[in-house]
């Protein structure tokens, strides 16, 4: 209640990128000064190969430059995917950048990978393993640097990589953001296959998953699937954010470009994670993440077959006790 109090009197009232810049220093000294702890879980959930404390995740988008991690761990989160992080540090999109829509609890963005780089990250992810405290499940998303040529693609992707390998608990490929010219071009089996194959090369044992477009028609999504299993990778992450505007009425700031995240999502998401799970079998693990508000929707993806979700426009609009109300849930 005090935070929907404060997002609609404050925060609903000033620049997103803004009141997202005010909300992590509201993180940060929240964690500094102990009023927000991790709490000690006495049973794990086993996943790629990985202890998970719960199921819940925060998307990759939120914390873009893993400076967050521990505070979100604190908040809740099982899992925090940091990102997306591109081998070639890069300032994003000319700003306003990030549009809210409250009527149906909805963002869209434009950010365009605004990151330090993966040498940079890579730095403060070896420090974060370095500090001897309890960590979450560290997942590294890694997109394609904006002035590299899509025929360059996969030395792109190698080498943030190689950079980031030694600090991830695994690698999301994300080749299905809309803020990235060519980007989704990527999520063709051809042009995927060479990618897949120099990040799993550069990975290890560093479980890797692809990270997908809810915009994809069936026959592109089954040929994801096919190669995840063809080159054996650890599984999918449905889905990213959606060019389509369906369900958000009409107004000025619907008519922005970029991803739009929110419940709009929900039963897409809901349609790709059946169609992935039927289609990719059991022994890979699928993340499904788009449109989850309650504790109740987010029990009808593992239902479904998902192995986690994830979340990051609920958080925003429900407030920072939303992913631990997600957690008790399940």
């Amino acid at each position: 209640m005090i935070y929907r109090l404060i997002f609609n009197l404050f925060f609903k009232q000033i620049d997103p990128e803004v009141a997202h810049k005010l909300g992590v220093l509201a993180i940060n000294f929240a964690y500094r000064v102990g009023i927000i702890r991790p709490k000690k879980v006495k049973k794990s959930i086993k996943l790629l190969g990985l202890d998970f404390d719960n199921r819940i995740g925060m998307a990759a988008g939120f914390d873009k430059n893993a400076k967050l991690i521990l505070p979100l761990y604190a908040l809740g989160f099982g899992h925090v995917e940091i990102g997306t992080v591109t081998a070639i540090a890069q300032p994003g999109n000319p700003k306003p950048r990030m549009f809210r829509v409250p009527a149906y609890r909805a963002l869209i963005n434009r950010m365009g990978f605004n990151n330090e780089g993966a040498e940079v990250i890579a730095k403060r992810l070896a420090e974060v393993r370095s500090s001897n405290r309890k960590l979450p499940i560290i997942g590294v998303n890694i997109g394609k640097s904006k002035v590299t040529e899509p025929e360059n693609a996969a030395s792109d992707y190698r080498k943030s990589a190689k950079l980031l390998a030694p600090y991830a608990d695994y690698f999301a490929v994300n080749v299905s953001s809309p803020n990235t010219p060519g980007l989704r071009d990527l999520q063709q089996v051809e042009s995927l296959r060479p990618i897949l194959k120099a990040v799993a090369e550069e990975a290890g044992k560093v479980p890797v998953l692809v990270k997908v477009a809810p915009d994809l028609n069936d026959q592109d999504l089954y040929g994801i699937i096919d190669l995840v299993g063809e080159l054996g990778l650890s599984g999918i992450i449905a889905a990213n954010t959606t060019i389509k505007r369906e369900g958000v009425g009409k107004s000025s700031v619907v008519s922005e470009a970029g991803g739009l995240s929110g419940p709009v999502l929900h039963e897409r998401a809901k349609d790709m994670l059946v169609k992935i799970r039927q289609r990719l079998g059991e022994g890979f693990t699928v993340i499904s993440v788009g449109g989850i508000e309650t504790s109740e929707q987010a029990r009808e993806r593992l239902d479904l077959g998902a192995d986690l979700v994830q979340g990051y426009t609920g958080f925003i609009y429900a407030g920072p006790s939303w992913p631990r109300r997600l957690a008790k849930g399940l």
